[in-house]
């Protein structure tokens, strides 16, 4: 078979910021790197960036971290399935033993599991170290097949993915269970910072927020989602950091939660389904090595710690550039002037 030239398709990239961080992974500031056609995000979130610098930072909270792949087994009957996934959920030690075979990194800490008819659904989840580790699992996934068949005869193989994972696809059960990391993004807002580096008030945030991001999603038939634009940021840091970029499809369920506290308005993005890496397929380019560098996600630490630190930095970039958005709507014309000044001039 013929083998096809690897071409490249240059997308415009620009470091934004400094925006400030504080949290469980790390406290300084930080300029991020994004990756888009979409021009007008640099300004936006770089906006939203200034403003983290005349507070006290972005908290961010690293909630949960796993990456699921489920597999389909069938039965002869529903009977059957229970009885063997009573069994394969008490034996995570002798799952762990296999699983080993296939990645000293992968770690099944998990076990989620629907019957359907005589259709046995497992979701395993595993911590996958630095990696976000969807072919370490499926691997894995692929290691315990042999064995369960072997453990339980009765079974027999449908399929390595059976769509419960959910892997890029906009579903209930990853914003329940979560898949990825699940982050949580906070920032704290003066009611005179509202006014001059966002031309808007607490109050009116907290209004459009509800009436745009939660009922206006929700008529819109959304699905655990209540954001402006989550994707836009995704894709912009996900292109620039060698992200497997069709996990925003998941990456933008996520929650907008903003109050009038006193004075001040509080402003969150919580995303149960941040999917990133720092090492494996999509790392090796040098442009991708250069921005994992410049963010400090390539240090010596413990398994894990890269990856949280660039879920979290990613996190925060979200939260500036709907943070950004948001105040821009609150006022007629704005948004789209700030468009046609910046990609007509």
């Amino acid at each position: 078979m013929k083998k096809h030239k690897i071409l490249e398709a240059p997308i415009p990239m620009r470091w934004v910021g400094p925006l400030k961080i504080s949290g469980n992974t790390l406290n300084e500031k930080i300029a991020i790197p994004m990756a888009t056609y979409e021009t007008p995000l640099w300004h936006s979130v770089g906006r939203g960036a200034r403003v983290s610098t005349l507070t006290e930072g972005i908290l961010t909270t690293v909630i949960d971290e796993r990456m699921s792949r489920s597999i389909l087994l069938e039965a002869d009957n529903a009977q059957m399935a229970l009885q063997a996934l009573t069994s394969i959920k008490q034996r995570y030690d002798d799952i762990n033993v296999v699983v080993r075979r296939s990645s000293r990194f992968a770690k099944l800490i998990d076990i989620n599991a629907q019957i359907v008819g005589n259709l046995l659904y497992l979701r395993l989840e595993f911590t996958t170290g630095d990696a976000s580790g969807h072919n370490m699992v499926t691997n894995a996934a692929d290691q315990l097949f042999p064995w369960l068949l072997g453990q339980y005869p009765y079974l027999r193989y449908s399929s390595i993915s059976a769509n419960y994972c959910s892997d890029k696809k906009a579903t209930a059960v990853n914003g329940i269970l979560g898949r990825g990391k699940n982050v949580v993004t906070e920032i704290v807002i003066s009611r005179d910072l509202c006014a001059r580096k966002l031309n808007t008030t607490p109050e009116k945030m907290v209004d459009l927020n509800i009436k745009k991001n939660l009922i206006g999603t929700m008529i819109a038939g959304g699905l655990r989602s209540a954001n402006a634009h989550y994707a836009n940021m995704l894709l912009g840091f996900y292109l620039a950091t060698g992200q497997d970029a069709a996990n925003i499809i998941e990456g933008s369920q996520g929650v907008v939660h903003a109050e009038v506290r006193g004075d001040d308005l509080y402003f969150s993005c919580t995303i149960p389904n941040l999917i990133v890496g720092t090492v494996g397929n999509g790392k090796g380019l040098d442009f991708v090595e250069e921005s994992l560098s410049r963010l400090g996600c390539k240090e010596d630490r413990e398994p894990g710690a890269n990856a949280r630190r660039l879920a979290a930095i990613c996190a925060a970039t979200v939260l500036c550039g709907e943070l950004s958005l948001l105040a821009a709507q609150t006022n007629p014309g704005e948004l789209m002037q700030a468009h046609i000044d910046l990609e007509r001039t």
